[in-house]
């Protein structure tokens, strides 16, 4: 599963795993000369940002609301194809017509060669460790190592983000005697059970680019907790695969292939097929992310529901769109204010408008009965108990295609948990020991 060529189609980018291995100089880089401002500048000021068309659609409203605030700071935007600019970032930054802002697609080789500044400082100054559950903001954060993520100096501010969770299908559950959304694993697979009986697809799948892996890390995250799944997710010493709740969701993916509750040919199927088979009523529950509600909303219309996934408190797996202050910026305060005005009412509302989960989610304003307004309740859970996690396949360069492997070759019953988990742990640990 290519997560960035996923999401980046589809307004939602995810942490670049080719590009989150700093070296050794990262966690130093463009440390502030002095004390930082939070007042807005007053002078006539002109900044450059450059961004992507997929992220663009958000940044270039929240310029326009952010100049009817602050005439006197123009914003210059520009943006580039996905692909060529994540191959030509680290050229712009150095150049002498270098941006003032950057859209991080990852945090990588920015942070080990001092091209965009350590905004700790105006984390702290602008409070917002209090804006931002700690799991959102430390995706952008590079420890002293350079290949750790999670801790040390923060390199971004968000911009909208996405959220993974499982759609379902309203009109079936409610044949099936199902009045609500499963609250436990127990009461998911309950469900699934009924719905084999009864005949339908219980959970439809595509697995082709290997997103079995999602339903994997939902249920270990579910029962791991967020905190503890993280820690794997960003590299940290001594995190291991091998945990409880990941066991527990690879032996329930291969309990659920033998007993039919996932499509047999779902190892030839990839997410867009699968989201045609659940759309034209073939399943009654399917992971998927925020990125194809509008399509699925389409299609089944107010039968297409949503929640996170079920555990006792709620996670999600998701990253954000977010953006740096350039070491060459000649007005860091200025760019630095901008990105405080992402997590603003005006700035959230344009984010959700364009497809994101909002920084501040108490502005996305859905339709009831919609699978938006279920999307924004399992976001808003889901930010209150602090439970987002990056995605497992970009813990390691290489790791996407490890799991897209492992979990095709469990749902064939070619392996087991054990050896998924030992091919998994493996790889993790030759990136970070």
């Amino acid at each position: 599963m290519k997560i960035t060529k996923i999401l980046a189609g589809t307004a939602c980018l995810a942490l670049a795993a080719t590009a989150c291995a700093p070296g050794p100089d990262a966690g130093t880089a463009a440390e502030p000369s002095g004390p930082v401002s939070t007042k807005v500048p007053s002078e006539e000021i002109e900044l450059k940002l450059v961004s992507t068309p997929e992220s663009g659609a958000a940044i270039k409203e929240i310029i326009r609301l952010w100049e009817a605030k602050h005439p006197n700071i123009k914003i210059a935007y520009e943006e580039t194809g996905y692909d060529d600019y994540n191959k030509s970032l680290n050229l712009s930054l150095t150049s002498e017509q270098a941006p003032d802002l950057a859209l991080l697609n990852s945090v990588g080789t920015t942070v080990k060669d001092k091209l965009v500044r350590d905004l700790s400082p105006y984390a702290d100054a602008y409070g917002w460790d209090k804006v931002y559950p700690s799991t959102q903001l430390d995706q952008w954060r590079v420890a002293g190592n350079g290949s750790t993520l999670g801790k040390g100096p923060l390199y971004a501010a968000p911009a909208g983000f996405s959220l993974v969770g499982v759609y379902y299908n309203k009109a079936k559950a409610k044949e099936l005697g199902i009045a609500e959304p499963p609250r436990t694993l127990a009461d998911f697979e309950a469900a699934l059970a009924k719905a084999r009986s009864a005949g339908e697809v219980p959970l439809q799948l595509g697995n082709a680019e290997g997103h079995a892996s999602l339903l994997v890390q939902l249920t270990g995250q579910s029962l791991d907790g967020a905190e503890k799944a993280a820690k794997w997710t960003y590299g940290q010493s001594g995190a291991t695969f091998d945990t409880q709740g990941n066991r527990t969701a690879l032996d329930k993916l291969g309990a659920w292939a033998k007993k039919g509750y996932i499509p047999g040919g779902a190892n030839g199927v990839n997410l867009q097929g699968a989201v045609d088979k659940f759309t034209k009523g073939q399943g009654l529950f399917f992971v998927d992310g925020n990125w194809d509600a509008a399509r699925i909303a389409d299609r089944l219309g107010s039968d297409a529901g949503f929640f996170a996934f079920p555990g006792v408190k709620a996670t999600g797996i998701g990253t954000s769109v977010a953006y740096a202050v350039a070491s060459k910026s000649e007005h860091p305060d200025a760019a630095a204010a901008f990105l405080d005005f992402l997590h603003s009412p005006e700035a959230s509302g344009a984010q959700f408008k364009a497809g994101f989960m909002p920084a501040d989610p108490a502005v996305a304003k859905a339709r009831p009965g919609t699978v938006m307004a279920d999307i924004v309740n399992a976001w808003t859970r889901v930010g209150d108990d602090n439970g987002l996690v990056a995605f497992n396949n970009n813990a390691t360069p290489t790791m996407d295609d490890k799991l897209t492997a492992a979990t095709q070759e469990l749902l064939a019953g070619r392996t087991d948990t054990a050896g998924v988990i030992d091919t998994v742990q493996d790889e993790w640990a030759q990136s970070h020991g």
